[in-house]
């Protein structure tokens, strides 16, 4: 007896009541619920029409290839075909999608470098068109002098009437704005007779309990390097200059980045802020000198691109109007500019050294709080006085070995603090000699900051290590109040600078992260 719908023995049959015929309970009754009819007559059908049969138990009879040895093993041996060929065509999935993927990346790979390609051409027309702007007006005058040369005299000017020596540009001077250079002098310095120390400055007390606040890797980890660093007081905004060719503004009450500033091709030796507005300077070892204005919504967008330099511009500093600022270069050369043009307003350089065999580059520079004084470092170990308004050599100090790196200006203007390989060089600008040299490390581990607090109270060394001194008088001594590590690891702390009332100190290192120092638990500081 058959199923009349599988053919086969039954293991549950049943009967129909209607036609008599045989069939597998299951497969009847799911015919019966999907269609409700005899699968064969086509009658309608129930499951009360259904009438069990029973049977002895059965047992499905040994196929044949199973009944002997041989059978078993022709049956195995076709199952292993099967495996077979079952991997085989796995593997041929597996190499196609190797395939596929290989494809996919090479695309990606030049995708991304089409992208880079396409970014760099940007950069470069963005930077053409930036020297075509400062261009503009330049061209502009030049061609309207030309002209009324022209109708004047009835000859063409020649084209290079507008240059002064060869190789150079003629420089308006500043002989127009020595009175307000000097002015702001006299108010500075009548001001400086009445100040006080803040009240709200960090007591010594507090600054031995420095330790660090939070570290903020800011540049990136393929060319780790902060190099220079500066703060903003009144928005308490840090600034800071790496090795991978990008200046960061990092917000430190909020801890986030502002923006990260790009078109320098070099590392940048150095960033300042201009104390009123929203302008912001960088200085790069790719031989130009950038400002920046801020917008409303955070960013910062570069005015000019100055290219006055041949080397590389190792300091910037902003004189105290914040109206001018002056740039030092590798090329024994500093320019003074205009901070809203942008342009050169003198390029000075030494003519007083008489061995010429050796290059002399300028390393570091600072102007003295007053403004009429200007500080150069250079690469011989030579610290250099200038007289602002009549861009003269007025004194030089000798004494240090290898390149002053790092020159900084007492807030009451009487000493000079120099670093360079050596050690820290304490001088006095009212006789002009040295009144104290400290040797904080050996000779291999050269200082690379230094820097006095705004109060002029407190003086800040970076080398292998970061040290605090109180500033005293030239008989007095001047102790170290506290030594703070260098934890990036590298043994080099570049950059050392005091925030607003001494609460912090920011540090910089050859590595890519931003350190805060400070008194743990003080209002304001991240954690």
């Amino acid at each position: 007896m058959h199923c009349s719908i599988s053919g086969e023995v039954p293991e549950e049959p049943v009967v129909s009541k209607k036609s008599g015929l045989l069939y597998e309970k299951r497969l009847i009754e799911r015919h019966i619920s999907d269609y409700g009819k005899c699968p064969i007559t086509g009658e309608p059908l129930t499951m009360d029409d259904i009438v069990p049969v029973k049977t002895g138990k059965i047992v499905k009879p040994r196929t044949v290839q199973t009944a002997s040895i041989p059978g078993m093993l022709g049956m195995f041996q076709n199952e292993w075909d099967g495996l077979m060929l079952s991997n085989f065509a796995l593997e041929q999935q597996l190499h196609t999608a190797r395939q596929e993927l290989s494809h996919a990346l090479y695309q990606h790979d030049a995708a991304c470098r089409v992208i880079a390609r396409l970014k760099k051409e940007r950069d470069e027309a963005r930077l053409l068109l930036a020297q075509a702007e400062r261009q503009m007006p330049m061209l502009a005058t030049a061609a309207a002098t030309a002209n009324a040369s022209a109708l004047s005299n009835g000859k063409r000017a020649a084209e290079d009437g507008d240059l002064g020596p060869p190789g150079k540009r003629a420089h308006a001077g500043i002989s127009d704005i020595i009175t307000k250079l000097t002015d702001c002098n006299a108010a500075l310095s009548q001001q400086r007779k009445k100040r006080q120390i803040p009240p709200t400055l960090s007591p010594i007390d507090a600054l031995e309990r420095y330790t660090q606040l939070s570290s903020h890797p800011l540049h990136k980890t393929s060319k780790p390097g902060i190099v220079s660093i500066d703060i903003h007081y009144p928005k308490d905004i840090i600034a800071t200059g790496g090795v991978d060719s990008t200046a960061v503004l990092f917000d430190r009450l909020s801890g986030q980045i502002l923006s990260t500033l790009s078109g320098h091709s070099k590392k940048v030796t150095s960033v300042k802020f201009v104390a009123e507005g929203d302008l912001f300077l960088t200085g790069s070892a790719d031989k130009t000198v950038r400002i920046w204005q801020g917008s409303e919504d955070g960013n910062y967008d570069c005015r000019h691109i100055l290219k006055d330099h041949t080397a590389e511009v190792n300091a910037v500093t902003v004189h105290a109007t914040n109206d001018y600022f002056v740039t030092a270069s590798l090329d024994n050369t500093w320019c003074f500019y205009d901070l809203s043009s942008g342009s050169c307003l003198t390029q000075v350089s030494d003519t007083s050294k008489s061995d010429t065999s050796k290059p002399e580059g300028y390393t570091s520079a600072a102007f003295h709080p007053d403004g009429l004084i200007l500080g150069t470092g250079t690469s011989e170990a030579v610290v250099k006085i200038w007289d602002v308004k009549s861009q003269l050599n007025v004194a030089k100090f000798d004494g240090h070995v290898g390149a002053v790196t790092a020159i900084s200006f007492s807030e009451n203007g009487y000493f000079l603090a120099t670093a360079a390989h050596d050690s820290v060089k304490l001088w006095d600008l009212r006789k002009l000699k040295n009144f104290r040299t400290l040797n904080l490390y050996d000779s291999d581990t050269p200082t690379n900051s230094v820097e006095f607090d705004h109060s002029g109270c407190y003086l800040g060394v970076g080398g292998s290590d970061i040290r605090v001194f109180q500033v005293a008088s030239v008989k007095a001594e001047w102790n170290c109040i506290k030594t703070l590590p260098d934890l990036s690891g590298t043994g080099r702390a570049t950059c050392v600078k005091f925030g607003p009332d001494a609460k912090y100190i920011a540090v910089g290192s050859m590595d890519r992260n931003l350190r805060i120092f400070g008194l743990p638990g003080d209002d304001g500081q991240t954690e």
